[in-house]
């Protein structure tokens, strides 16, 4: 019989999360410990579960019921998108995702040299690229791919010490995206010297003293500053120099596409990825740092920040869609104010999370609705028909375009 499936999502604690803002989204108490994401979806290494089967387990076992024809056919018997809620109180690592066919090169490779799933000697956990979008809950910083050289060298311009003069002669000698994959190389090469920790110091140093003087680039300098203070020493602070600071307002996104290098630094938001967790790091952390796989994957021209495509509907029910140019996934997110019920994307598999107040889910061939508190979701099968959301509150689908 068709059914919405409640689902239980795992917990990732990694150190950059806050100790509050999850567990406030899940109604349960703080343990002082950090929350980085939520999980919502069926990647094998933390599947969501229903009943307590693993998420990934129920569709293998009806994927065209689960996932619609259409879905099945082009993906697998595999959810391909993979739902988050992640809450940053420090940044996050200094990271790029593979495009597809270095995501199963890497893989493949991985598994003939013998490394063993979830080890922290792998860079590859999976054989998926990853591109993902996120949208902000509350205001939402980051990093998000390359500025122009010369934009760049402005900001490098009388700053001392010997790594950062590496960096601005590559720059200077080379303002292509060659030149800027050479300045980027130096930063990651110089993780390995001991001579490492005091040539950052030296230009961190320079940089403040820039600030306090009244520096035209506050913004660009202030980051720099609050990286080096959370990761002493590690060249990743200054790389915040090459790359575009953005902020995100309630209700903004970004995509970021496979190679773009991206760092998140502070905020709430929902992110929805193609199923994968690829992740190839390249500084602020300290997880493996694979500088091979990353100049492989890594581009580097400069452009700004992707920005979704975004639609909205809606008077008393306000619905906002956003897709980027990708074949995996969608997001929906609806504000609901109690007078009228409002559409949801209606086939495929969706995945439905409450953010706040409570709703009442609605699904075509599912004789009853489904009660939906703050901090509640539900997996919806391709089978369950169309959907409807009642109710005073804040829902996010995401869903399969």
């Amino acid at each position: 019989m068709t059914a919405l499936h409640p689902l239980d999502n795992p917990l990732r604690r990694y150190d950059w999360g806050s100790p509050t803002r999850i567990p406030t989204l899940l109604g349960t108490a703080p343990d002082g410990r950090p929350v980085a994401e939520l999980w919502l979806g069926a990647h094998p290494s933390a599947p969501s579960r229903t009943a307590g089967v693993p998420l990934h387990e129920l569709v293998r076992s009806e994927p065209v019921a689960m996932l619609g024809r259409r879905v099945s056919d082009r993906f697998g018997p595999r959810l391909p998108y993979l739902l988050k809620v992640l809450a940053a109180d420090r940044a996050l690592s200094l990271q790029v995702h593979p495009r597809a066919h270095l995501a199963r090169a890497g893989f493949n490779r991985e598994n003939r040299l013998g490394i063993a799933p979830g080890s922290p000697e792998r860079s590859f956990h999976d054989d998926q690229h990853k591109p993902e979008m996120v949208v902000a809950l509350t205001e939402f910083d980051g990093l998000a791919g390359f500025r122009t050289p010369r934009t760049a060298l402005d900001l490098l311009a009388g700053l001392d010490g010997p790594l950062v003069a590496q960096v601005r002669a590559a720059l200077e000698a080379d303002r292509s995206p060659t030149g800027m994959r050479s300045a980027f190389t130096h930063l990651l090469a110089a993780r390995t010297s001991s001579h490492c920790p005091h040539a950052v110091a030296t230009t961190v140093e320079a940089v403040r003293e820039r600030l306090a003087a009244g520096s035209p680039s506050a913004r660009a300098d202030a980051t720099v500053l609050a990286l080096a203070d959370q990761h002493p020493g590690d060249p990743g602070a200054l790389a915040s120099l090459l790359l575009n600071r953005v902020t995100l307002d309630p209700g903004e996104a970004l995509f970021l596409p496979p190679g773009e290098v991206h760092a998140y630094l502070s905020g709430l938001a929902v992110e929805v990825m193609a199923s994968s967790d690829n992740v190839l790091r390249a500084g602020l952390t300290t997880k493996r740092v694979d500088s091979e796989a990353l100049l492989a994957c890594a581009s580097f021209a400069p452009r700004p920040p992707a920005v979704p495509e975004r639609t909205t509907s809606g008077t008393h029910g306000t619905v906002h869609t956003y897709r980027a140019p990708v074949t995996e996934f969608a997001l929906t997110l609806a504000d609901l104010d109690g007078t009228v019920a409002v559409d949801l994307p209606g086939a495929g598999p969706r995945v439905v999370l409450c953010l706040g107040g409570k709703v009442e889910l609605h699904a075509s061939a599912v004789a009853e609705p489904s009660a939906l508190p703050r901090g509640a979701s539900v997996f919806v099968p391709h089978d369950a028909g169309s959907l409807r959301v009642s109710g005073a509150g804040h829902v996010v689908c995401a869903w399969v375009p």
